[in-house]
């Protein structure tokens, strides 16, 4: 990955890429501290640490030359400008504020060269070492929400569900959950993002149950809609047509599509029934170090699918004042399709 961030210097005529944003230093180094900055030449690959880290850096960041900061994150800057000679400085514009920039510009005599996706580009297709952490984070999410299945019933909040599910995804080895659990039951399933509330599973509810860990520093992404009592002809329908459209993406994936075309492929079938204008998001995104990567499956997406992305395939239908369906899987790009990490049944799950 360096040779691939020191072409891009070179087509730039840049001297030196630099980075602060804790994810893609992660990404470089494998250095998981708070702070620190990336700094990669035509041949010198730097990491800049305080006191705090260098012992640390050292440990994780094998290959790389730790620098202990100075008194000052500008001065050190200054030492290797000037050791260096550089005179052009590539940086990542979405990632750095004005007043740094400003603060740059005061103090350092060289030209600052904005730039943006040069990292994110090369996330978008994951190692196999990254796949294997995915698969981990998957693996234990699956299991969380088979061990509580059980244990949901009627009468329980929304918030207790949202709670247990985080407690054991870190008890079956998550070192973090991926994002706050989404559970919105009723109603509230109609909201896509649902926030857990004091809401009561009601018999006639569906709960969209939204869930993801951390391991090893990379995320896992599920959705299962459950039915509380037995469902109605309605909830059939919605059901069997969101299940429907996420089989037709997950069977159209494969390299060569874009991501407007894999959203299609779901949104044409629930467009069809006529629910088109209750299938307000895309289709999925990409997952990693964070929880939304690039690329995206969605009706604006161009980005060419190729072997090793890790994408969500989530459609859902969302009745306002009814409810909503969501049903997501975690995938791997593969050479002739794709590969279906989350293994939790999709089948209509009746909580009595």
């Amino acid at each position: 990955m360096l040779e691939q961030i020191r072409r891009r210097l070179a087509e730039n005529n840049c001297d030196v890429f630099i980075s602060t944003y804790k994810t893609h230093r992660r990404y470089l180094t494998k250095f998981t501290g708070s702070a620190g900055l990336v700094w990669i030449g035509h041949d010198t690959n730097i990491l800049i640490v305080d006191f705090r880290y260098t012992e640390q850096a050292a440990e994780q960041s094998p290959g790389w030359e730790i620098v202990k900061q100075e008194s000052t994150l500008t001065e050190t800057l200054q030492s290797l400008i000037e050791k260096y000679g550089v005179k052009r400085i590539a940086f990542e514009s979405e990632f750095i504020t004005v007043d740094q920039l400003n603060h740059w510009q005061r103090n350092f005599e060289v030209e600052f060269v904005p730039t943006k996706n040069w990292v994110a580009q090369l996330r978008m297709v994951k190692t196999d070492e990254e796949i294997e952490k995915i698969t981990k984070a998957v693996e234990i999410a699956d299991q969380a929400l088979q061990e509580l299945i059980p244990t949901i019933k009627p009468g329980m909040k929304e918030i207790e569900l949202a709670l247990e599910l985080e407690y054991t995804m870190r008890r079956l080895g998550a070192e973090a959950i991926a994002f706050d659990p989404i559970v919105g039951s009723g109603p509230r399933g109609a909201l896509p993002h649902a926030v857990p509330g004091e809401r009561q599973f009601t018999r006639g509810d569906f709960i969209v149950i939204d869930m993801g860990c951390v391991y090893q520093g990379y995320c896992s992404d599920m959705t299962r809609t459950l039915i509380v009592g037995k469902p109605t002809d309605k909830h059939l329908e919605i059901y069997n047509l969101v299940l429907e459209a996420q089989l037709a993406a997950l069977a159209a994936i494969k390299p060569g599509l874009t991501g407007k075309q894999v959203d299609s492929a779901a949104r044409d079938i629930i467009a069809s029934a006529g629910y088109g204008d209750n299938f307000g998001h895309s289709l999925g995104h990409a997952v990693g170090l964070e929880i939304h990567e690039e690329p995206r499956l969605s009706q604006l997406d161009e980005e060419t699918l190729v072997p090793g992305m890790v994408v969500t395939v989530e459609p859902g239908v969302y009745l306002p004042g009814w409810g909503g369906v969501r049903i997501e899987d975690l995938v791997v790009v593969t050479e002739t399709g794709c590969k279906i990490l989350t293994q939790t049944s999709k089948e209509m799950v009746i909580i009595e």
